[in-house]
């Protein structure tokens, strides 16, 4: 069973895993940093024990908040880019913290570890991936996607598609390029 460990950047990192492993009479096939492996299943009894005996040394178990707090995150984030028409009277950052009971700044240290991006690229991935979508519908002006998208102007709005697109969002629509990039790829 593999199960993912935060903080862990070292070689005694590994040493005090596998002591904690063998002190549970769990057996390890492989322990890296980040990461270990054990032979049998691990019960929850066993990574909550687990998890408070590497505590000490500052890390952590991430195996459930890797699923389900980047899913949480996720989710989040996709509401307040495609389902929020009106500008929310919160900003992002608000918003997540408070439906997640976490503060932001864990929330986006833990994003940005786990994701290998910030949650501002992220949003700005989305965002473009939104526009590009309603480009090709054709049913808004630039000005109601930016509202949309809550940008400040749609010269914003544009200024940042061509900085991640390299084509105005006019000449996107021009191309009728109707290629997009799933959220699950962002």
């Amino acid at each position: 069973m593999k199960i993912y460990i935060k903080n862990m950047a070292c070689e005694s990192c590994k040493v005090v895993v596998r002591e904690a492993l063998e002190e549970l009479d769990l057996s390890p096939i492989k322990v890296e940093l980040g990461e270990i492996e054990t032979k049998e299943d691990v019960t929850d009894e066993d990574k909550k024990k687990l998890n408070n005996k590497i505590k000490k040394v500052g890390l952590e178990l991430l195996e459930k908040k890797r699923g389900v707090l980047i899913e949480k995150i996720r989710k989040e984030i996709v509401n307040y880019v495609y389902k929020s028409d009106e500008k929310p009277d919160v900003n992002l950052s608000e918003l997540l913290s408070k439906k997640l009971h976490y503060s932001y700044t864990y929330l986006a240290n833990f994003f940005s570890e786990v994701e290998a991006t910030t949650i501002e690229q992220y949003v700005i991935a989305l965002k473009i991936e939104r526009i590009k979508e309603l480009i090709i519908f054709g049913e808004d002006t630039f000005a109601e996607i930016a509202y949309k998208l809550h940008y400040s102007s749609a010269a914003h709005l544009s200024t940042q598609f061509k900085k991640v697109t390299g084509l105005t969002p006019s000449h996107f629509k021009a191309l009728k390029e109707k290629r997009r990039i799933t959220i699950q790829n962002i």
